[in-house]
């Protein structure tokens, strides 16, 4: 017998087999209605757009003034901007994708092209974290005086604008928009290592601090992209969330009333925040107790643990499965 379901489409059921299928003895999360989750979902995307447009023209005023002024730092951190842009990006693709509907060819929707996004975004970064580095090591070798004043007015534009981005992203609680927050406080602190960079060069006169910056800001960025890249290559791979334990998943299914084995257990990402899980349970036979029960208290534990929604349950009877049938 094979049932598929969400934990949207629950049921309570009078337990047959003595008590409530449900492990943890409390109702299903708590949901909130669609008009308030589109409207959040629009205050989401607001303030990413808002996030976007000034890290976006900071981004082009770092690498023009790192251009006027010949500073390599403040053309890194411009570069460093990119990755916040990316997460921007991503982010406001991720909300846009999730509004679309599936079809009959893509019944997932298209929820995958964030991942394929974030790919290329990461192979992209490593590619500038390149350019960067080769530049540093001709300026290790004959250090270019630098422009200080226009670096530091730069700097300190820069600053601002992140600081003000974040007090905008920081109105939620989204996971979504708290990711590219993250991304855009990791910039806000690179341009702080310019600003005590520019100070360093005009007290001491030391212009190879200035590629010194910009190798630790490549470093920043390459330890970014290759966390993206990494990440994406897992969704893509269908790899184990990192936030979920199998043999706990296993463990957690196990303890359902009425299951008395567990096989073919899959658990995988569709994108960011959305998690599917399919699995064989093997039951007690004769089969006493009521599958929707065990299936409720199935998807409430999955749900309630590990976030995971997206299910797909074949219960089997202890007969069944002995008799080693292709599943």
């Amino acid at each position: 017998m094979h049932r598929e379901s969400d934990h949207d489409h629950d049921h309570a059921h009078e337990d047959e087999c003595g008590g409530h299928g449900h492990a943890h003895g409390h109702g299903k999360p708590v949901r909130r209605s669609s008009s308030s989750l589109k409207e959040e979902r629009r205050k989401d995307r607001t303030r990413l757009l808002f996030a976007l447009a000034l890290t976006g023209t900071i981004a082009v005023a770092e690498a023009v003034g790192g251009y006027i002024t010949n500073s390599l730092a403040l053309m890194s951190d411009a570069g460093h901007m990119l990755t916040d842009i990316s997460a921007l990006g991503l982010s406001l693709l991720a909300l846009w994708f999730a509004g679309k509907p599936a079809d009959l060819k893509k019944t997932y929707g298209y929820y995958r092209m964030e991942i394929l996004s974030a790919l290329l975004n990461g192979v992209l970064l490593l590619g500038i974290t390149g350019v960067i580095v080769v530049e540093a090591w001709e300026r290790f070798r004959a250090p270019a005086e630098v422009r200080l004043g226009p670096m530091a007015v730069v700097a300190t534009i820069g600053l601002l604008a992140n600081l003000g981005a974040l007090g905008f992203l920081h109105q939620t609680h989204s996971m979504n928009v708290r990711g590219a927050f993250l991304h855009v406080l990791g910039d806000a602190l690179s341009s702080v290592g310019v600003l005590v960079g520019a100070a360093v060069m005009w007290l001491t006169g030391w212009y190879v601090i200035d590629p010194i910056i910009s190798v630790v800001i490549s470093v920043v960025i390459v330890v970014g992209a290759l966390r993206l890249v990494r990440d994406a290559v897992d969704v893509l791979l269908e790899a184990v969330p990192s936030h979920v334990d199998m043999s706990v998943v296993k463990e957690l299914l196990l303890k359902v009333q009425g299951v008395r084995d567990v096989h073919d257990l899959h658990v995988w990402t569709i994108a960011s925040g959305m998690y599917a899980l399919s699995a064989h349970l093997v039951v007690a036979d004769p089969m006493v107790c009521n599958n929707d029960e065990i299936l409720s208290a199935v998807k409430h534990e999955l749900f309630d643990r590990f976030g995971i929604d997206h299910t797909t349950i074949q219960i089997e009877s202890e007969t069944y499965a002995h008799l080693g049938e292709v599943h």
